[in-house]
């Protein structure tokens, strides 16, 4: 949690790692980096939250998406240099490489993270170096270590990470079209995995708008581009990359495992409400 000893606080006006400097962007003033109020609600719960303040319920009737993000920086740690001190914006969890999870901010605020999936949606930054329009690219943040391909050490940051061995689960580098763009990737560890499909079996529970299953298409397939513009119900977003909610972004790319987070949330009992 964000009051724990070691979490990342993203209520601080200032910076988490150089806490003199005034930040982000080095603003005149000390400002937040998420909205302290989810825009778009209907008249009667607005008028609601603004008096009374947010209640489990309230929440559980605007939240319908988790956006899955790759951090890009590879350590939770440089994340949230990168997304909290210098670029000024924010996500409700980050996941490093050995399974932790940091809590940044309450699930009732807006983090910035998604642009206009912010008002409906909880963030969560996997960390990751991403993905690569090339297979040479894709391997740069990794070594061939004593058991096989791992995260180069030297390249590691923050006191959780430091010394593990960050194994890619799958063997290989993935590929696959997204927003009709090619792109390489190696794949997440296996303590990520373990741990979003805990993260994301009680995120389904506690806010049960959230579909458990990601966007696929009539094949099958998860969707390679945008979410359809839908108001039905059944059409509830669930489970989403941020490329389903964005044409500028490709995470957490074609490496990510949809099926076997879907068979996760399935084998916990996690199921579709609506």
């Amino acid at each position: 949690m964000w009051t724990d000893p070691g979490g990342y606080d993203a209520y601080r006006l200032h910076r988490h790692f150089d806490p003199d400097r005034i930040a982000p962007r080095d603003a005149p003033e000390r400002t937040a980096r998420f909205g302290s109020f989810r825009l778009g609600l209907d008249p009667e719960l607005h008028s609601q939250v603004r008096r009374a303040g947010w209640q489990l319920v309230d929440l559980a009737q605007v939240i319908d998406r988790v956006v899955l993000h790759f951090d890009a920086c590879g350590t939770s740690s440089r994340c949230f240099y990168i997304l909290h001190d210098i670029r000024g914006l924010s996500c409700h969890f980050l996941l490093d490489l050995d399974g932790t999870v940091y809590q940044t901010l309450d699930l009732k605020e807006r983090a910035w993270h998604a642009g206009s999936a912010n008002d409906t949606s909880v963030g969560i930054e996997i960390a990751h170096i991403g993905t690569s329009g090339t297979v040479e690219g894709a391997d740069l943040w990794y070594i061939e270590g004593s058991d096989g391909i791992q995260v180069d050490p030297e390249k590691l940051v923050g006191e959780s990470v430091e010394g593990f061995e960050a194994r890619p689960t799958r063997a290989g580098i993935f590929s696959g079209t997204i927003h009709d763009r090619l792109y390489f990737q190696r794949d997440f560890t296996e303590a990520q995995y373990l741990a979003l499909e805990k993260l994301l079996v009680t995120l389904c529970r506690v806010l049960p708008g959230i579909r458990p299953d990601a966007p696929r298409g009539p094949d099958g397939k998860v969707l390679e581009g945008m979410l359809p513009e839908s108001d039905a119900p059944g059409d509830r977003p669930g489970i989403v990359g941020h490329w389903h909610v964005s044409e500028q972004k490709n995470d957490p790319g074609p490496a990510f495992d949809w099926d076997r987070i879907e068979e996760a949330l399935e084998k916990a009992g996690v199921t579709d409400d609506s």
